[in-house]
């Protein structure tokens, strides 16, 4: 079977990629989509601070399977200097690709000169990205967006930066700083930064069907397609099948495995906790009444809540059976 691309040296088998995104693409996530056909694995973005002092909090969104690889670890800073000694560090820890995160909008990132910030300095992230790939043994890639706002619009000249820089990819998120997550991506501006580099280019933004994994594939020309918050609670999305098509039993069998990942790599308190705003997408599009949605939201106990799963999906006529019945 040939890849779909290389990253460096480094072959991809597959066009459709899980984004990183903090707080859900997380091992448990991201190896379920990796077996349902996502092609890389990307961490959630680590802070370099987090990585400099040792903390075992700040680096464990870098935990990962083996069957994950290939494995890219992404991190952010504002600083040249503190990402390269921040990457070095993490190189005993074995990823395949080191990503550099310029497109996060959020505040605490962008608001301190990291993330999206850098987009308006093309020459520091050339810098960034030089200064990474004579250091590193690993290739180096960059996940943008197209600019701070819609009159700085820089994306072709740090895509250039980043190639010229030694870069081996680039993703791109075909929306501003300022946009966030509004208005429409712009899938041409994928096309226009696909036509200004050699290396390959990972497309974002507005994926939120199978069959538009193929349309931005052909419209613009990228390698692969990336996709972020239409993949939660719908990882069957990777397969390229439609969420209305899935059959009930496979979804409460693909929820019951999420869950019980959860709670092995969390523990039963936190891993429930954190599974609820997954759980949240996975019920969206089911005709479940909004009494028994609540009552699965808000359930603190794992079994129950597994019982529950059961004859909500299951069982939809029926329902599931109240909570302090299955107690007794």
């Amino acid at each position: 079977m040939l890849p779909s691309f290389r990253i460096g040296s480094i072959p991809v088998f597959g066009d459709r990629i899980l984004a990183p995104m903090d707080g859900i693409s997380d091992l448990p996530y991201r190896s379920l989509c990796r077996r349902l056909g996502s092609a890389l694995s990307y961490t959630p973005f680590v802070n370099a601070l987090d990585i400099l002092s040792g903390s075992d909090h700040g680096l464990r969104p870098l935990d990962f399977l083996p069957e994950e690889r290939p494995v890219v670890f992404q991190i952010f800073d504002s600083s040249p200097e503190r990402l390269l000694e921040a990457a070095l560090r993490l190189m005993p820890l074995g990823p395949d690709v080191l990503d550099v995160n310029m497109g996060c909008s959020v505040r605490s990132v962008a608001g301190r000169g990291a993330g999206a910030a850098l987009l308006r300095e093309p020459s520091k992230v050339g810098r960034i990205i030089a200064d990474l790939t004579k250091a590193l043994p690993i290739p180096v890639t960059a996940k943008i967006r197209l600019g701070w706002d819609s009159h700085n619009l820089t994306y072709l000249q740090v895509a250039r930066a980043v190639q010229d820089g030694g870069g081996s990819l680039i993703a791109v998120h075909a929306r501003t700083r300022e946009q966030g997550y509004g208005g429409l991506a712009d899938w041409d501006a994928i096309a226009r930064l696909k036509a200004s580099v050699s290396i390959p280019v990972i497309g974002n933004g507005d994926v939120t069907r199978p069959g538009e994994i193929e349309r931005m594939r052909i419209h613009t020309g990228c390698e692969a397609v990336m996709i972020g918050r239409s993949a939660i609670g719908n990882p069957w999305i990777f397969q390229k099948r439609e969420r209305s098509a899935i059959p009930p039993a496979e979804v409460y069998q693909v929820i019951s495995e999420h869950l019980r990942s959860m709670l092995d790599y969390y523990g039963p308190q936190l891993g429930l906790l954190r599974f609820r705003k997954h759980l949240t997408r996975y019920l969206r599009p089911m005709s479940i009444p909004a009494a028994v949605t609540a009552s699965l939201l808000t359930c603190d106990d794992a079994s129950a809540l597994v019982s529950l799963l059961e004859a909500a999906i299951l069982d939809p006529v029926t329902g599931p059976v109240p909570v302090e019945d299955l107690a007794e």
